[in-house]
């Protein structure tokens, strides 16, 4: 039976930590599904997933940061076709994990509706595990959810003016 993971919260890790069950579950034979809602650039995330066979990457996003109100068209549409994409590949029953990363945001940014996100892991093949990533996700996912972990901001380089790292945040 598949089980339901939340992974939220202001703190980093919840990408990092989803390709980690991702890895662990093709280390086993699986075959995983990784959709990202809201990014579009290359990640040392993607670099690795595009060496193994039973790993598949695919964005929705156009990688620029969205606050509340600065989504457009693109982005809107960029969402939709990914969660198009999740409902097919939840119902499919040809992936034994589906990673649903940055989904939470999309929803508070009013890109998606919890209810629409909520009835396609609901759709899912009964075997098929589910992982939502992001800050921000709603109550209604904390219901849903069989894990919840919380990621909690205690420091971060980013407060004291550093930028992103390649092969660390990205």
């Amino acid at each position: 039976m598949g089980m339901i993971h939340l992974y939220t919260g202001d703190g980093k890790g919840k990408t990092t930590a989803a390709f980690g069950l991702a890895l662990r579950n093709v280390g086993w034979g699986g075959r995983v599904l990784v959709i990202q809602f809201l990014k579009g650039t290359r990640s040392g995330e993607l670099n690795a997933a595009a060496k193994l066979p039973n790993l598949e990457v695919k964005q929705y996003g156009t990688g620029r940061f969205i606050v509340n109100g600065s989504a457009d068209e693109r982005d809107l549409m960029l969402a939709r076709r990914g969660l198009e994409e999740a409902r097919e590949a939840l119902s499919s029953g040809r992936y034994t994990l589906v990673v649903l990363d940055e989904v939470n945001v999309a929803v508070y940014l009013g890109l998606l509706w919890e209810r629409e996100v909520i009835e396609a892991i609901k759709g899912r093949n009964p075997s098929t595990e589910v992982v939502l990533t992001g800050r921000y996700a709603p109550k209604s996912f904390h219901d849903l959810a069989d894990y919840i972990t919380e990621f909690v901001k205690v420091k971060h380089p980013y407060d004291m003016g550093v930028l992103a790292r390649r092969g660390i945040e990205y």
